[in-house]
């Protein structure tokens, strides 16, 4: 348990992600940049968020839009310019935020100088700095099955191309234009924390960490499991959160941020990581991250064949999830806490009803989410309620791991409309579509046309139909936020999950001190009721999203999509 005294600064605060290129054009070129964050910062500022973590804005030659990166210490122009940033950190100093960079060093681009070096030779001295290997013997260079390993990528297919230049194979999870980098090599990793230590001068406030975990492979490359078809396997148990990952982030630690004044704060994205895991990064005693970005819970809609296969959400099993991480973080270690991302749909039309109850849904899953202990984290547009678009054929989408999921099964004989409707519930794109400001022709996102088209919906749903509404989900947003800066019990306070097998209510209690807070939604679309401590009969109702939360002799009558929280002290 921490002691609210001596809590660091970011159990308090609320993380706002920005996706720069979705967020707000202001040269008409359709591709939002650093000076339409900086107009809007004040935006950020009403709603009373403490950090902006900026999603990448380097240099790339925008295969994986910016997570592709061919120059890590230059802003891209589609972005602007490093004064454009310098600006925009100034801007955001000035109102009292933080700002955190994407850290994206798993990989390069392909075209950056490293590995345009790497690839020139096998004597180069840079080829060491990815992963390079011959082809399977016995196969020749370019044969079905002469990949080094049968990993599958990310992005489907193999995770090896071959490069004609030299007859061998580089190493990349994800797109084949994001070849890994060799955290083996001690020159890769001085490189990276010159790197950082660049920003950090530069007055930068800490990193989000692109899939920080897979930073330490096993060496010996050895095949996974097969999985399907060609061949290919799964490498994930070789390269996810390998035998040296821990002293790599603890060297950056050292190495970066060690000695340096200031409060910074550091988060790594973990694919497959476990709570056990968890509390290892977490532990402040071992010098590794704040916090870690884990993916239990927003994979519990997936199929058997992955997240392009969802099924329904079964609230027991989220509530079980969320719960066994709260346990296990509790003395040792801190929870990030998310619904949505630049990776994930929008959580109203995924775990919620963006129909009949779209207001009372989207409040009602940020009030579960934010009362949690640990550091919320609110994704461009959740505090309005966005949804998921309605893209009506495969050419409206944009993100490569969707187009290629799309043409691989298709290939495979799937049909072509099942594909796509997996897409519009899961695709990454929902997440990306421009930031919906007005309802004005482009949602007020910019006079060009959008590089991802605008959903349709942004003529009733955007921000300045919210700002005067006190009913919206703008405000509940800002109320929540408040909670944890005001009420210490909601940032550091004991966490009891109530109701575990009840399967459509999400209930828990905090404490602290002497403070309890108890926290009921109703996360379905039809009246609920459920029973809890008759001590809560007449509590202080703090916040609700509907006219008053009812309770009873202990029993609490719900309706569809309400949630409420009440105080004891």
């Amino acid at each position: 348990m921490t002691d609210q005294p001596n809590a660091p600064w970011w159990t308090s605060a609320v993380v706002y992600q920005v996706y720069p290129r979705s967020f707000a054009d202001s040269t008409g070129d359709g591709i939002g940049d650093l000076v339409g964050i900086t107009s809007h910062l004040d935006h950020l500022r009403r709603l009373g968020v403490d950090v902006v973590w900026l999603s990448p804005i380097y240099l790339s030659p925008q295969a994986d839009n910016g997570y592709d990166i061919s120059d890590y210490q230059a802003v891209d122009p589609v972005f602007g310019t490093l004064e454009d940033f310098d600006r925009l950190l100034a801007e955001t100093h000035a109102r009292g935020m933080r700002l955190v960079m994407d850290l994206v060093v798993n990989h390069s681009s392909d075209e950056h100088p490293w590995f345009v070096e790497s690839r020139s030779s096998k004597d180069n001295p840079k080829r060491d700095w990815y992963w390079w290997r011959p082809a399977r013997e016995p196969f020749a260079a370019g044969e079905p099955g002469a990949e080094p390993t049968n990993w599958e990528s990310f992005f489907s297919g193999p995770s090896w191309t071959l490069d004609e230049t030299t007859g061998e194979y580089y190493l990349h999870l994800f797109d084949r234009k994001q070849p890994d980098l060799n955290w083996e090599n001690p020159e890769v990793r001085a490189a990276v924390h010159e790197m950082m230590r660049w920003w950090l001068d530069r007055g930068v406030d800490g990193f989000r960490m692109d899939v920080i975990n897979l930073i330490s492979k096993d060496p010996a490359l050895p095949d996974g499991a097969t999985t399907g078809a060609g061949g290919l396997g799964n490498g994930f148990p070789h390269y996810a959160t390998g035998p040296r990952v821990h002293e790599f982030i603890q060297e950056m630690r050292r190495e970066v941020f060690d000695g340096r004044e200031g409060a910074f704060l550091t988060v790594g994205e973990m694919p497959g990581v476990t709570w056990e895991d968890a509390r290892l990064f977490t532990d402040p005693a071992r010098g590794e991250l704040d916090m870690v970005f884990q993916f239990e819970h927003v994979s519990l809609d997936h199929g058997p064949g992955g997240k392009f296969d969802p099924k329904p959400l079964d609230l027991r099993d989220l509530k079980a999830s969320l719960g066994r991480w709260q346990t296990a973080l509790a003395d040792t270690g801190w929870n990030s806490l998310y619904w949505n991302n630049h990776d994930q749909p929008r959580v109203v039309s995924r775990f919620g009803d963006d129909d009949r109850w779209w207001r009372e849904s989207a409040t009602a899953l940020a009030t579960v989410l934010h009362l949690h202990r640990g550091t919320p984290y609110v994704y461009q547009g959740e505090e309005l309620g966005m949804t998921n678009a309605p893209f009506a054929t495969v050419d409206d989408l944009r993100d490569v791991e969707s187009l290629n999921h799309y043409r691989a099964s298709v290939e495979a004989g799937q049909d072509p409309g099942e594909v796509l409707k997996a897409l519009r519930a899961m695709g990454r794109d929902n997440a990306r579509t421009p930031m919906q400001w007005d309802a004005s022709a482009n949602a007020g996102f910019g006079d060009g046309t959008p590089w991802l088209a605008v959903n349709p919906n942004h003529e009733w749903l955007n921000a300045a139909a919210q700002y005067d509404d006190p009913r919206s989900v703008f405000h509940h947003y800002r109320a929540l936020i408040e909670l944890r800066h005001t009420l210490p019990v909601v940032a550091v306070g004991d966490f009891t999950m109530l109701l575990a097998d009840h399967p459509h209510v999400y209930a828990y209690e905090r404490s602290l001190d002497g403070t309890r807070l108890l926290v009921v939604a109703n996360l379905h679309g039809t009246e609920q009721t459920c029973e809890v401590d008759p001590v809560w009969d007449d509590a202080d109702v703090v916040l609700t999203n509907s006219e008053q939360g009812r309770i009873e002799g202990g029993r609490v009558a719900l309706r569809p999509w309400e949630a409420f929280v009440r105080r004891l002290s």
